[in-house]
């Protein structure tokens, strides 16, 4: 069977290696480069292959078919440039084409990759724009209360989310070694000022949530990897079973778990899923929704959800490589 050829700049970050990994498992997808600049010619053990990484600027961007750009925010809209310049198409896990993020994204025709709801805009795209791990929970999460106008005017949507220490990326820093994050649980970005929010405020208004604001607290989890969202969302009124909504909304989707129990991270670690429940709130004046959305961080939250939209790019099965 012929494989296509796929290459990974900044392949030494969690999110690459990740990436690099799906890729070797894939049957119809081939690993043609992989690039880390302060790796340059060391060899890494990445599941059962084993790759070279070259210098960012000695990958061989011509070679492959699908360039994904897992590089800094603020570094990827250069290299995306590069690649599509020699014929290859991107995804690009940074923030530089998100919603909402960087005002030359607006000039960008990158549709916004967050598959399950933006399909039908990423066969022929040059560029798709990865979603981050937090508005993937979130965003998967309240959709269908977005696009059936269930919120109430003018509601607040209340968003606690705690992630793993690899969220924050693969630079060292004290402040996420593990003698500072174990036996610790802390929030971060308070303010509602962190860097995701911007580009969940932007999909949610395309959804229809433009009277809507969104109050976001990230928190940091001492494991590895994971994503546990706790979302209220106040409501117009109660249904008998609000989860109709969301089984009907995600009906045939392989990647999306609608659950009577609440999630745990267990349910979800590397799996390309988001698994959710949704519970109404009890002792509260105004009908209320609480939500409770789980996922791997670095897979339905970064390399699994590139790779899912590899495959819709490349007309591949969806499901090609990627565990369920």
């Amino acid at each position: 069977m012929h494989k296509v050829p796929v290459g990974v700049l900044g392949a030494s970050g969690y999110a690459g290696r990740e990436l690099c990994g799906l890729i070797a498992q894939h049957p119809g997808l081939r690993l043609a480069f992989a690039s880390a600049n302060d790796q340059r010619g060391q060899r890494a053990r990445i599941g059962a292959t084993e790759v070279t990484y070259v210098a960012t600027e000695d990958a061989p961007l011509s070679k492959a078919e699908v360039v994904f750009t897992a590089l800094p925010h603020g570094a990827a809209a250069t290299w995306v440039g590069n690649a599509r310049a020699t014929g290859a198409r991107v995804v690009d896990l940074s923030s530089d084409f998100r919603p909402g993020v960087h005002a030359s994204a607006n000039d960008t025709q990158a549709p916004y990759g967050l598959t399950e709801l933006m399909r039908d805009s990423i066969p022929g795209a040059g560029i798709v724009a990865n979603p981050g791990c937090y508005p993937t929970a979130v965003l998967i999460a309240i959709a269908p209360l977005l696009t059936e106008g269930w919120i109430a005017p003018g509601a607040t949507i209340n968003v606690t989310a705690a992630s793993g220490v690899t969220g924050a990326g693969y630079s060292v820093r004290p402040d996420l070694l593990f003698a500072e994050v174990a036996e610790d649980f802390r929030a971060y970005s308070v303010g509602n000022e962190h860097r995701h929010l911007a580009e969940m405020r932007a999909v949610a208004a395309q959804l229809g949530g433009q009277d809507n604001d969104i109050l976001f607290t990230p928190h940091l989890l001492p494991v590895a990897r994971g994503i546990l969202a706790t979302i209220t969302v106040p409501v117009k009124e109660y249904v008998d079973d609000p989860l109709t909504l969301w089984r009907d909304c995600y009906k045939g989707e392989p990647f999306i778990e609608i659950a009577d129990q609440p999630p745990s991270l267990r349910d979800v670690v590397r799996r390309n899923v988001v698994r959710l429940s949704v519970a109404k709130a009890a002792n509260v004046r105004q009908p209320t929704l609480i939500i409770i959305s789980a996922i791997d961080n670095l897979m339905k939250g970064a390399a699994g959800q590139a790779l899912q939209n590899a495959n819709v790019l490349l007309g591949l099965s969806e499901q090609a490589g990627l565990p369920a």
